[in-house]
């Protein structure tokens, strides 16, 4: 069965596309020369990615962590359990349409991303075990992302049996090559790991660039679909739960302040530069249209609401050690008085030692006087 086949074809999925109950329907404004050089882009962007993901793994770390599990334990069950449910009761929620819907799935049920090692890094977490998390959460997705939106995707009718699992399979499948290149880079030259990390990040920020460039040109029509209202306060509200109930439910295990702001930013981050490749290569253009660039409008608040936890954690960290500098001071001063005390003790004992010793001595020169004059 082509499942491509029927998802376009299919006469419910053009029912009520966007959200608000308008309907319409997605042709795209260009010929397919644009949109597949979008791909292209698309492609390049997540080989970039992933192999400057690869170049931040260490085996010894990754083989630490595995023989103590707890830790990423916890935060794969955050990314794989509450972050697509909380994608698929928000897409419920906001009755969005089934497309739509699937959308929002795939980016719940996408790995961790680097860009939570960068956050893990300014909240002052544990970047060993962040890196380990993204190392296995992206290992899992080969299994879990197919399986979780097959679950899920039978509460959407019109996509229940269309949604590209063969192509969602090989797109992640080929992610792993550019990553598993990384790793090799870092293992066997660990001396260029850093400056490809580097190089890669400022190719993938022009290919993001241009990228959405040729999106606008293909899409303004349709841009404000992803702005609608519900998708808004969809993209809002997942990486806001994610980062709350990944701390929350990191410290019900007794995990240590540093493991939970690292499990709470791997489960609130995901990887949107997988999910907008997904989005765009596995499914047809005439079927998804501009919701492939969901993840971007998804990516705005998870940077945002990153980096006011950020601001609130440093403003803390910042009164934490006022405070502990005014306790410090105070214990200076007690300790400083206490010594002085202390001192003048020491200072009248030592002068009424010396008196008793010049009385003792002035006693027994009169004995002695006595004794002789005796």
């Amino acid at each position: 069965m082509n499942n491509t086949a029927n998802l376009t074809s299919h006469q419910d999925l053009w029912r009520n596309v966007t959200v608000g109950n308008t309907t319409w329907v997605y042709r795209p404004a260009v010929n397919s020369a644009l949109n597949d050089a979008i791909s292209a882009v698309v492609i390049i962007i997540i080989i970039i990615n992933m192999v400057s993901l690869g170049c931040t793994m260490e085996v010894s770390k990754i083989k630490y962590h595995i023989m103590k599990p707890k830790g990423v334990a916890i935060a794969v069950v955050s990314q794989y359990v509450i972050m697509p449910l909380t994608a698929f009761c928000l897409a419920k929620g906001f009755q969005l349409s089934d497309i739509t819907a699937v959308s929002v799935l795939v980016c719940g049920c996408c790995p961790g991303g680097q860009f939570s090692n960068t956050l893990t890094l300014a909240l002052k977490g544990d970047i060993n075990l962040s890196i380990v998390m993204t190392s296995c959460s992206m290992l899992l997705a080969m299994g879990m992302m197919p399986l979780l939106l097959y679950i899920y995707c039978k509460s959407f009718p019109s996509v229940r049996n269309a949604v590209p699992y063969v192509q969602i399979i090989l797109s992640l499948v080929l992610t792993l090559v550019p990553c598993g290149i990384g790793i090799l880079i870092n293992t066997y030259r660990p001396q260029y790991s850093k400056r490809v990390t580097k190089v890669g990040m400022i190719i993938l920020l022009i290919f993001t660039v241009v990228t959405l460039t040729l999106a606008i040109i293909a899409n303004g029509r349709y841009i404000l679909t992803v702005l609608s209202p519900s998708l808004l306060a969809i993209a809002g509200l997942m990486p806001l739960i994610g980062y709350c109930f990944g701390y929350v439910f990191s410290a019900i295990f007794r995990l240590s302040q540093r493991e939970r702001r690292t499990v709470s930013m791997e489960t609130g981050c995901q990887n949107i530069v997988l999910c907008a490749t997904i989005l765009k290569v596995a499914f047809p253009i005439e079927v998804v249209g501009p919701l492939y660039l969901f993840p971007v409008v998804y990516f705005v608040f998870q940077f945002f609401e990153a980096a006011m936890i950020i601001m609130l954690f440093w403003c803390y960290q910042r009164f934490k050690k006022k405070e502990k500098g005014k306790s410090d001071s105070r214990f200076q001063r007690l300790h400083f008085t206490t010594g002085l005390l202390l001192h003048k003790i020491k200072k009248k004992q030592e002068f009424t030692d010396v008196w008793l010793i010049i009385i003792s001595q002035k006693f027994n020169c009169e004995l002695i006087k006595c004794g002789l004059t005796h």
